[in-house]
């Protein structure tokens, strides 16, 4: 009867140990996309996201987040939200992802990235809390548009060109399911 007792005890230890809790994108969460051109520097918005992530001792094991292309909002206006979403495909590839591969250590998150129908894997450095009821991951992360067979958007006859890197800002905010 000890016997039965203790591998129980082992095995509901074992197991407990190893639990996942997961979380849900918030809408406190914020990501920025910061570029320049000829003319002037710019901001765009994200304003519709979605994602979860999967925490195991205090280590993302699964995170998914998807941006939707057409809630990308500037605040110069539609002929440029026309533009960018124009170049990010929107019709073909109405969404902006990032799946993680590996949490490699504090705070380094390796994963794929997939904008405009095109994929690469990237490292990307966060800094990470962890709570009991929530996850906040801060960083951000420089694009080179050309890597993704991205031409950069122009304006008034090729006289204004964007350039090809962009930095995109991120304060995600995940919440327990």
């Amino acid at each position: 009867m000890i016997k039965i007792l203790v591998t129980l005890l082992m095995t509901f230890s074992v197991v407990t140990g190893f639990t996942q809790d997961t979380y849900v994108l918030s809408e406190k969460s914020k990501l920025t996309i910061n570029g320049t051109s000829t003319v002037h520097d710019w901001t765009v918005t994200a304003h519709t996201m979605s994602g979860m992530v999967a925490v195991e001792e205090n280590a993302a094991r699964e995170l998914t987040l998807e941006v939707a292309v057409g809630a990308i909002k500037s605040e110069r206006g539609a002929t440029m939200d026309k533009k960018m979403h124009a170049a990010l495909q929107k019709d073909t590839h109405p969404k902006v992802g990032f799946s993680l591969k590996e949490a490699k250590e504090e705070g380094l998150l390796s994963g794929t990235l997939a904008i405009a129908g095109h994929e690469q894997d990237v490292e990307i450095t966060t800094t990470t809390n962890f709570s009991d009821d929530s996850v906040t991951m801060i960083g951000e992360h420089r694009i080179a548009l050309k890597d993704f067979q991205i031409e950069p958007p122009t304006a008034m006859f090729g006289q204004v060109v964007v350039g090809n890197e962009v930095t995109v800002k991120f304060d995600l905010v995940f919440e327990k399911e």
